[in-house]
């Protein structure tokens, strides 16, 4: 994304007097697949459990036009990992492990944002770096660590976020010394797997819970320094929203622990693999979950 599409995007985000949204809630995404399937499950849930219109404003670029957006009151709730939330939106460096580090970004988020941090979904979707399948057994690497010899032959793609978060690209070629062919191609994240699979990059910064990982044949390489921090994924709410809908800290509480890797991989594969409507694969996670009434 470039910078004037992400200033107008921020604009439209921090606008907080465009409309008005007293009779309805509203869930906020990212601009990648996962976080379209996350906010079509809280949508869905949350119009279930508090009988009112949830509208959907998905796409809003990365992590600070969310931020902005929620703390400007365009948005009500939007699905965070806590790994981000600490390097991205606190600006600290990881310390502790997953529980400390969610305990740590709840207190800070409410403290400094007055936003609530909910119990995790149930997955961790850190930060993969990763290569075409035939790539990585020609050369022979399993590990970062295994890669430097390899990265100056190497172009990297990554979307805009990584070259400017803490726990991103800096860090990442620091702690593995790794030096690639030229500056990162910086580009949309759903373009990331197609750009590697028509081999105009060499090695991507994707998601461990990317459902096309698995189908194209790629491999991830092992974060065997344990670079990135935990990247447990976390509903932010602002609290008026408890104040429109009283059953919903009950409903986020249900849905905490529901959503395992092996389940987002799946509804991420459908989407981007089988093309199949994001709404109904949210749609259909909610039913087998005993959370929304199986479809007639």
């Amino acid at each position: 994304m470039d910078r004037r599409t992400f200033l107008s995007a921020l604009a439209l985000a921090c606008c907080t007097g465009c409309i008005s949204r007293q009779n309805e809630l509203t869930v906020g995404s990212k601009n990648f697949t996962e976080q379209l399937i996350l906010g079509e499950i809280l949508k869905q849930y949350l119009g279930e459990v508090c009988r009112m219109p949830v509208a959907g404003r998905f796409y809003l670029a990365g992590t600070y036009i969310c931020q902005q957006a929620i703390l400007a009151g365009r948005i009500d709730t939007y699905v965070e990992y806590t790994g981000t939330a600490l390097a991205a939106i606190l600006k600290e460096q990881y310390s502790g492990n997953p529980a400390a580090v969610y305990q740590h970004v709840k207190d800070e988020y409410k403290r400094r944002f007055d936003l609530d941090v909910m119990p995790p979904l149930g997955f961790n979707n850190s930060f993969a770096m990763v290569i075409r399948g035939d790539d990585a057994r020609r050369l022979g690497v399993k590990t970062l660590s295994e890669l430097a010899p390899f990265a100056p032959r190497m172009q990297l793609g990554v979307g805009y976020e990584f070259l400017e978060r803490q726990d991103g690209y800096n860090g990442l070629v620091k702690t593995y010394n790794l030096r690639f062919a030229d500056t990162p191609r910086v580009m949309d994240l759903g373009l990331l797997y197609r750009a590697l699979q028509n081999r105009s990059v060499d090695i991507v910064a994707g998601s461990n819970t990317d459902g096309l990982i698995a189908a194209m044949g790629l491999v991830v390489l092992r974060d065997d320094k344990d670079y990135f921090p935990p990247y447990d994924a976390v509903p932010i709410v602002r609290p008026a929203l408890f104040q429109q809908c009283s059953q919903a800290q009950a409903a986020f509480g249900r849905l905490a622990g529901r959503i395992t890797a092996d389940d987002m991989r799946s509804m991420n594969y459908a989407v981007d693999g089988e093309k199949k409507d994001a709404t109904a694969v949210a749609r259909d996670f909610l039913a087998r979950q005993q959370l929304l009434p199986q479809a007639q």
